[in-house]
Parts: C-alpha cells; structure tokens; sequence
C-alpha cells in the first residue's frame, strides 16, 4: 500500500481531492488551506457551503493546533480517540482563514482510528474530510461505486477489500453548551451535561 499513499499524499498536498477509508465510511478530502481546493470538494459532492466541512488529524496534538481546546475537549479526546467523535470547537490561529464553509469561527475536529487513514494524515497534516458521497445520497462502500460518482474528480482512490462499518461519527458542538449535533456510533450518554438532537 505503500505506493497509492505517496501518491495520495502528493494529490492532497496539491490541493486535489482523495477518497480514503476511515473507520466510520470513505472520505472524500482534500487540503484544508486551499481555498480552490475546499471549493473543489464542496463542488464534487455537491454540498451546500454553509455546511462546515470536517477536518481529520492524525493525532490529538495535530488536531490541537487547528482548535482551542479546553478540558472538556481534552478528556472527550482522551476517551474516544482515536476513534468516530467528531467535536466542533472554535478555531485556532492555524485555521482562522481556512475556507471551511459554514461557520468561520468554529471547526470540527476527529482523529480516526484507521491505520490508511493515519498514515496519510501523519504526512499531509490535518485534511478537510467529508463522506464520500453525493449529499444527501448514501455513502458507497467500493471503488467502483465511489468511481461511478467521482470519476476522474478524484486524483487517487484509496479502497480496501472490505467496505468500512458505514455508520457516520457522533458530532457533539463544545463551542457552549455540550450539545450532541448528530449521534453516531460513539454514544457519550452521561458524559454530556446536555443533550439534543439537533442536525
């Protein structure tokens, strides 16, 4: 595998987009610090700018220099990655001009759990990630099918033999109170001093 993720990385770091697998579905991606690239991920999935795309770190420390964290974030961190939690935070000075859609002010931050994605991410640095998918449609789980939609959008797919779980990330916003925007596979229960189900 060691070949299609130096391409990979190369296609991301010149600001075209990836299909990559993840521990929740296929993602579509693609460097986060790269207006016309962000806007050529926005484009191929066809997805409404003010919704924020996702950002994937390889590590805690990667995704803390692109959001403030505070202890809530920190032991959410510490307890579920890496894994499919995706928390919304505000933004760093890293990230404040990134070109995320949605809102400027805030990011949401996952580090997966999925050693291909790991293994781009540990030489790209964070990446905007979201599913590999038309919005709105089902997320595909083969290289055909992404193919099918993609074409040749995508620079480098990266696919496994098997399709992965295909249950989305829990999405909690820490921005105030903890609100849960979208539940997932991760249940956070009494971990939360609030819950909803908005989003």
């Amino acid at each position: 595998m060691t070949e299609p993720i130096d391409e990979a990385v190369a296609a991301a770091l010149a600001g075209e987009l990836i299909v990559l697998p993840t521990d929740t579905v296929y993602g579509l991606g693609t460097r986060p610090d790269d207006a016309e690239a962000t806007a050529r991920l926005f484009a191929a999935k066809a997805r409404a700018r003010e919704l924020e795309l996702p950002v994937l770190a390889g590590s805690i420390g990667a995704a803390e220099a692109i959001a403030v964290f505070d202890d809530r974030a920190r032991a959410l961190a510490r307890s579920h990655w890496p894994g499919a939690l995706t928390i919304v935070l505000p933004r760093s000075d890293a990230s404040g001009a990134w070109d995320l859609g949605g809102n400027a002010e805030t990011i949401g931050v996952r580090v997966p759990d999925h050693p291909i994605a790991v293994a781009v991410l540990a030489r790209t640095g964070p990446l905007a990630v979201t599913s590999a998918n038309r919005s709105g449609e089902p997320t595909p789980g083969t290289c055909d099918e992404l193919f099918d939609i993609f074409g040749d959008g995508v620079a480098v797919y990266l696919c496994q033999a098997d399709p992965p779980p295909g249950v989305a990330s829990t999405v909690v916003d820490l921005t105030g109170a903890p609100t849960i925007l979208r539940q997932g596979s991760v249940h956070l229960g009494s971990t939360l001093g609030r819950r909803s189900s908005r989003g």
